[in-house]
């Protein structure tokens, strides 16, 4: 909002909601091949981009979607590292006065936040989840009401503009404000990137009724529901705090001292179900792939583990071994990335330009058009194909400004130092 203003910020915000909620309904129909209630399932994004179109775009998806899943581990994992640091500041802050220097280093924490992680990704399957995704949904709404309760509290303390922040003012020049604009719209991506796994979490639902209207109806409220939060912590948090914003609106409060370290912990215990919602999918397209390649001595967790080979078997006993190994590999390489990477706004930034366009609206505007056997030079085609390419060319903006952002941070960066 900082950077786009109160006439472009909203509208954007608006735009790329109802632009997620048609492409969710647009891919949730893709879930089954055929009838929509009999069909053939696809229980993956990929697996139904495989169903529907084949050949590179199966790769490429893949690519996209798992790319974007280790990216969110290290956006999630620097947002909960400065979230713990931000507990400590506001208390060092409420009993040292604010002429302290209360800033912490934010290292520790991710390696905290990465210990956490290699616990809970044992869990065996992303079916399992249903309790973890429940108590990081009522963080989310919790840290964010307080957000929004806070900001107003604070509300026209800073300076706003129509269009956000000023050239000479609170930017160098036209091309940082032209740079900061562009990653502005990444970080929004962002936020409606839960498409990446939107076939995984339908296929965790129970029919009838069909799975598609089920998700249908969750992705308007989902949409919906975040959209207004989305909307309250970005406006009233421009309010209060004006062009000088901060990317993580609770770093920028410090009093009730108790109240912002109760919402910086709900942002913690969200983060921690978060991360293994967004990774879940991950580990079993890696032990699955694994699995087949060499059925004989590595198997895979659940229902196909159990069909293969029985309980207390050697085999499974490997597959422990395995998973505790490669699972626990791969959590430490996330923690050390994102020690190395701790740019907030700027991560989030690339983040979400990588998801936007092929996920949320390039694969699905595709499966629908095969599905539909809509001619490409139809009107409707044409449209949806049209659609699809100004998303392209705002995910290309954006990813070049994010990576411009990270260029700049890395030319003052010391590492395993940074404080927050």
């Amino acid at each position: 909002m900082a950077q786009l203003g109160w006439v472009a910020g909203p509208v954007i915000l608006l735009l790329f909601a109802a632009i997620t909620y048609y492409t969710c309904c647009l891919l949730g129909d893709c879930y089954r091949v055929g009838d929509p209630a009999t069909g053939k399932r696809n229980y993956t994004y990929t697996e139904a981009v495989e169903s529907y179109l084949g050949g590179w775009y199966v790769f490429f998806c893949g690519f996209c979607q798992y790319a974007n899943m280790f990216g969110t581990g290290i956006g999630y994992t620097i947002t909960a590292s400065a979230s713990a640091a931000a507990i400590l500041k506001s208390n060092c802050f409420h009993w040292h006065g604010h002429e302290t220097d209360c800033t912490q280093n934010t290292s520790a924490y991710i390696v905290a936040f990465g210990v956490v992680q290699v616990i809970f990704s044992q869990l065996p399957n992303f079916h399992e989840l249903w309790w973890l995704s429940v108590i990081a949904a009522v963080m989310s709404f919790s840290y964010a009401t307080i957000a929004v309760g806070l900001a107003l509290g604070q509300t026209i303390a800073g300076k706003t503009t129509m269009y956000g922040t000023q050239v000479g003012v609170d930017v160098a020049d036209t091309t940082q404000k032209i740079w900061l604009t562009f990653q502005a719209l990444g970080n929004i991506a962002f936020a409606y990137s839960y498409t990446i796994i939107l076939i995984e979490i339908q296929d965790t639902l129970r029919s009838p009724p069909a799975e598609n209207k089920t998700m249908r109806t969750a992705s308007i409220l989902g949409v919906a529901t975040t959209t207004s939060f989305y909307m309250m912590c970005g406006c009233l948090g421009y309010s209060a705090f004006g062009n000088a914003a901060p990317g993580n609106i609770l770093t920028g409060f410090y009093e009730p001292y108790w109240l912002v370290d109760f919402a910086n912990v709900c942002i913690v215990l969200h983060l921690v179900g978060g991360f293994q919602v967004f990774l879940q999918p991950l580990f079993a397209a890696v032990e699955a792939a694994v699995a087949s390649r060499w059925p004989c001595s590595t198997p895979v967790e659940g229902a196909v583990a159990a069909r293969w080979w029985p309980e207390g078997s050697s085999a499974r006993r490997r597959l422990n071994v395995f998973r505790l190994v490669w699972r626990t590999s791969y959590v430490a390489v996330i923690t050390l990335l994102a020690i190395l990477m701790p740019f907030f706004n700027s991560i989030l930034g690339i983040l979400g330009s990588i998801a936007f366009w092929p996920l949320t609206v390039f694969f699905p505007v595709e499966m629908y058009i095969r599905q539909r056997q809509i001619p490409r030079f139809s009107t409707k085609g044409v449209a949806l194909q049209g659609l699809s390419f100004v998303c392209f060319l705002v995910t290309v903006a954006a990813c070049a400004a994010s990576v411009q952002g990270v260029l700049d941070s890395l030319k003052t960066y010391v590492p395993f130092k940074t404080r927050s």
